[in-house]
């Protein structure tokens, strides 16, 4: 006699917010509101987390504020060290939206627990590190629980990703780039200030360095892209890009390596990666748009319109590289964050007059050859440069929150369409379908030239 499964129990909530009384969890909440029960939206039910249900009351409010909180938010406690909690959270969920960092610390113990119940998990991390250990440990798992899990869902690295599918995507056949560099200007009306956890991220990303080299060399290769032409020349340490008014310097950022593991999946999946039931007409999108996706070398510079500024940029990279190194470095650079950031970056976060005066411009300048054909060539240089501008509001507390909530949207109105489950990045899952949404939320993408480089 053959067994019935139980079937598994629907969800209370479609969205679970964990994290959402910290600095940025408090804005995801707030732009979570915006879609909820919204008649063209899937969100209609929502709750959040964390450890003080008092300062969770507080977000709520806050986020609601001029008007009254829904009052069908459930609020629930949860802590990253009490595991039978975060079990609890995701059997109650569609879709887990992680704020809780840094991820190295916090983060492995809640996507254990999506991955164990089958639960969606997105979060903000940009700790390489964090986000290719959790690939190692657990997609076998998410695989076989139908959980995807998905780290890099704010500005590291919607932006780049999306922003780089885009400039891949105008290169027509027979033309192909070579090389895709992003160069990030951040702009304000007020002083800029940055995010903490933004800062804390990136210390710990350097300190963590050498555990990531030990991870990649312990995991099976997998297919490198096969790129046209010539590896691209190191350039000057700092480069004056005439074209978009800027003088840059290399950013070592999450965002190339997630583009990266991006383009390794696309090798190994050239037309995407199928949907659990997904239906003709998307199964058709998919694979138009990721024929059209081509590989390229891809670096991510900061850019500033004075060389001052550079300077700045250059000072707070020597500190954060020499320091990170030792535990006792790393407790100065947190402790005294607005020191060795020249003020950039404080505990505090900025105001809400701050966050409303900024915003950002990333700028993607490709090299490529006019015709395949001539990337094969001995010597050969590229040819033809395409411009193109992914543009929107402050980066760490409004970019971020409309970057993860459309991918979270898109997870509950499109899940047939999307992959079973596996630890994946952003682009991946989403590519097809995300630029659209974040379009309609403030993100702008743009074609800005196309021209025939000098011989």
């Amino acid at each position: 006699m053959e067994t019935i499964q139980p079937q598994k129990p629907h969800p209370l909530y479609d969205i679970i917010i964990l994290g959402a009384s910290g600095f940025t969890g408090k804005y995801v909440v707030k732009e979570a509101l915006k879609f909820l029960n919204v008649p063209s939206s899937p969100l209609k039910t929502l709750a959040i987390a964390g450890r003080s249900h008092e300062k969770l009351v507080k977000t709520l409010q806050w986020a609601a504020h001029p008007s009254s909180p829904p009052p069908d938010i459930s609020i629930i406690t949860a802590d990253t060290t009490d595991p039978p909690s975060l079990l609890s959270l995701c059997t109650q969920t569609r879709v887990l939206l992680n704020c809780v960092g840094p991820f190295r610390i916090h983060g492995e113990p809640v996507v254990s627990a999506c991955a164990a119940s089958g639960c969606d998990y997105l979060d903000i991390s940009g700790e390489p590190e964090f986000m290719e250990r959790m690939e190692a440990k657990y997609h076998e798992k998410a695989v076989e629980t139908g959980s995807l899990v998905v780290s890099a869902c704010g500005f590291d690295s919607i932006p780049a990703e999306m922003g780089f599918l885009f400039n891949s995507r105008q290169w027509v056949a027979p033309a192909v780039p070579n090389h895709i560099d992003a160069y990030v200007s951040l702009e304000s009306d007020k002083r800029i200030v940055g995010n903490f956890a933004t800062y804390e991220s990136a210390v710990l990303g350097v300190a963590n360095m050498d555990q990531l080299q030990e991870l990649r060399r312990s995991r099976p290769r997998r297919p490198r892209p096969v790129i046209p032409g010539p590896h691209p020349p190191k350039g000057p340490i700092i480069e004056h890009q005439e074209k978009i008014g800027l003088r840059a310097v290399k950013l070592p950022s999450a965002d190339a390596i997630v583009v990266r593991r991006t383009l390794v999946t696309q090798i190994e999946n050239p037309h995407g990666l199928p949907g659990i039931n997904e239906s003709a007409e998307h199964a058709e999108k998919r694979e138009a748009f990721w024929s059209s996706v081509k590989p390229a070398h891809f670096g991510v510079k900061v850019g500033s319109k004075s060389l001052l500024g550079i300077y700045r940029i250059i000072g707070v990279g020597i500190f954060i590289g020499l320091l990170s190194r030792t535990s006792f470095g790393r407790w100065l650079l947190l402790k005294f964050p607005s020191f060795f950031s020249f003020g950039w970056f404080r505990k505090t976060g900025p105001s809400e007059d701050e966050v409303s005066s900024a915003s950002f411009k990333m700028w993607f300048v490709a090299h490529g050859f006019s015709d395949s054909s001539l990337a094969s060539e001995r010597k050969s240089k590229p040819d033809m440069q395409i411009i193109t501008r992914v543009m929107g509001p402050e980066i760490g507390y409004v970019t971020t929150p409309i970057a993860l909530l459309q991918c979270a949207l898109l997870l509950l109105n499109q899940r047939e369409n999307l992959p079973k489950g596996g630890v994946f990045t952003p682009g991946i899952v989403f590519g097809p379908d995300l630029q659209e949404g974040l379009q309609e939320n403030g993100i702008s993408f743009d074609l800005i030239s196309k021209s025939a480089l000098p011989a």
